[in-house]
């Protein structure tokens, strides 16, 4: 068979590009070995994202001056036959040889924070319960801030310094209304500290650390924001405290919450946590709080605080307008100590306190914080809503008890002969036994005095500051309350020898 001289031409071509390739290929191949990488078709993935702030610098600044403080207290002695065992084994069976087991090898849940720490085989012969706290100086002499819970139980009191030295400190005072104390190093030298923040400045959404010796760990760091401010959490009556979200656990109690100028915002003093643990919910005691007390203590070893002398409660809605008053703020007073300042100067159960020396009262809370913060003897200046107008009379206050009084009366109460129903308010009263008031034997439970607590022993004193002592007087209040267009009327109402007010709906027609 012949070949076309021109095919012969064609297949001669494509032998000729096919070596010419094989050898391009060849080449490229032998340049990458040569070089030892591979050919780079594009650029690594690079992000160009903002950067974090560092707390770095802070840290390193202020980490001298924060330490752990660990506080003995005072024990009794006790035989060693297991009565000192927790009462959750204290059903276990009289086996001297079991008992002597969990004795010895428990180990979980120790007040010094180490939880599941302890060695197998040591036993304390001689038991000295110990709590750790935290704490911070905040002067150059060796006077430190912590908790009153913390060292409140305390006999003898070790700081452990950032680089570990121990040493020695004195309690100085305490303050359980705001749960601070202050120590005082023992001995000479100059220590790193601290000052407090203005934290009128602080914004929720700020940047805050936290340092402190979580579970007895000693210095360790958390960052966080804050989260709220104003919290009460029902500690006392001056809760006003800082929401963080940096991790605070036990044993961060007195410990400081920087702002990224090493200022301290805050003392670490609360955790919600249903686990027991950080759930990202901590509470701080102001600085604008802490640093007053603080003053006081290193002063005197001792708070003092003014004192008006009267038991307040909030005003509701319901009853701000019972009393006319424009809107629910304020603190209305429910009892009037006889031997108090405030009465003294003419203060009266049912008035509303609205300001203190110009400043306004917003609720109870807020009347504590201004009234604690004046020193006793400092006569201010107290306007009152009574009687549908504001005035204002001037009160000397006095000495903030240590305890507070509590008035105590023997009452026999017997059974009234006959009973009258105030039907509109849902209520079955009859006169007392001294002919002040009407006592509450009945209440219909769909009733709105059901409903705002009021219960049969109850004693109706006043409606709308006028004393009762029939449902007749009852029914004058309510109809005059009706002709000024009130929707509601102000019960007094005493219970266990205290006062408070209920604002009760009046029909109208």
């Amino acid at each position: 068979m012949k070949i076309a001289p021109n095919s012969h031409s064609r297949t001669r071509k494509r032998l000729m590009a096919a070596a010419a390739s094989v050898a391009i290929a060849g080449a490229i191949g032998f340049g990458a070995v040569a070089t030892g990488t591979a050919p780079v078709l594009a650029e690594a993935v690079r992000v160009e994202a903002p950067q974090v702030p560092s707390f770095a610098d802070v840290v390193e600044r202020v980490s001298p001056a924060v330490v752990s403080v660990r506080v003995k207290a005072k024990i009794e002695s006790t035989a060693d036959d297991g009565s000192d065992l927790p009462d959750a084994f204290g059903n276990l069976p009289d086996d001297p040889q079991l008992r002597r087991f969990f004795r010895e090898f428990r180990g979980f849940g120790d007040q010094d924070g180490r939880d599941g720490m302890r060695r197998f085989g040591h036993r304390d012969r001689q038991p000295r319960p110990v709590a750790q706290g935290s704490g911070f100086f905040i002067s150059e002499d060796g006077y430190l801030v912590t908790n009153n819970h913390v060292v409140g139980e305390g006999s003898s009191f070790t700081v452990v310094m950032h680089d570990g030295k121990e040493l020695d400190a004195k309690l100085v005072g305490t303050d359980p209304r705001t749960d601070l104390a202050v120590l005082k190093v023992e001995g000479d030298g100059k220590f790193t500290y601290v000052d407090f923040a203005d934290d009128s400045k602080v914004r929720v959404g700020d940047w805050v650390v936290a340092v402190g010796n979580p579970f007895g760990l000693g210095g360790t760091v958390t960052a966080g924001i804050v989260s709220a401010r104003g919290r009460d959490i029902g500690a006392g009556p001056y809760d006003d405290f800082i929401q963080i979200d940096a991790s605070v656990n036990r044993g961060n109690s007195g410990g400081p919450t920087f702002n990224l100028n090493g200022q301290v915002v805050g003392i670490n003093t609360a955790i919600f946590s249903p686990s027991g643990g950080s759930v990202g919910i901590a509470f701080d005691i102001p600085a604008s709080t802490a640093k007053q007390v603080v003053q006081d203590l290193m002063k005197d070893g001792t708070v003092q605080r003014g004192w008006l002398g009267v038991e307040i409660q909030p005003v509701t809605s319901e009853i701000a307008e019972s009393l006319g008053l424009k809107s629910d703020k304020g603190a209305l007073v429910s009892s009037a100590q006889d031997d108090g300042p405030g009465k003294r100067a003419g203060i009266s159960v049912g008035d509303v306190i609205t300001q203190v020396d110009g400043k306004d009262v917003a609720s109870p809370k807020e009347l504590a914080r201004l009234i604690g913060a004046y020193p006793p003897g400092k006569p201010v200046d107290v306007t009152l809503w009574r009687d549908g107008k504001s005035e204002t009379v001037k009160v000397d206050l006095g000495t903030l008890p240590s305890t507070d009084k509590q008035a105590s009366a023997d009452q026999q109460p017997s059974a009234p002969p006959k009973a009258d129903t105030l039907a509109d308010l849902g209520l079955t009263v009859t006169r007392s036994d001294d002919g002040k008031g009407l006592v509450v034997t009945d209440v219909d439970p769909d009733s709105d005095a059901a409903d705002r607590g009021i219960q049969p022993g109850d004693v109706i004193t006043s409606v709308n500051s006028t004393e009762v002592n029939g449902t007749d007087d009852v029914a004058r209040a309510m109809a005059d309350a009706v002709k000024s267009g009130r929707k509601a009327v102000l019960m007094q109402i005493t219970r266990d020898d205290s006062n408070r007010f209920v604002a009760l709906p009046v029909a109208k027609g």
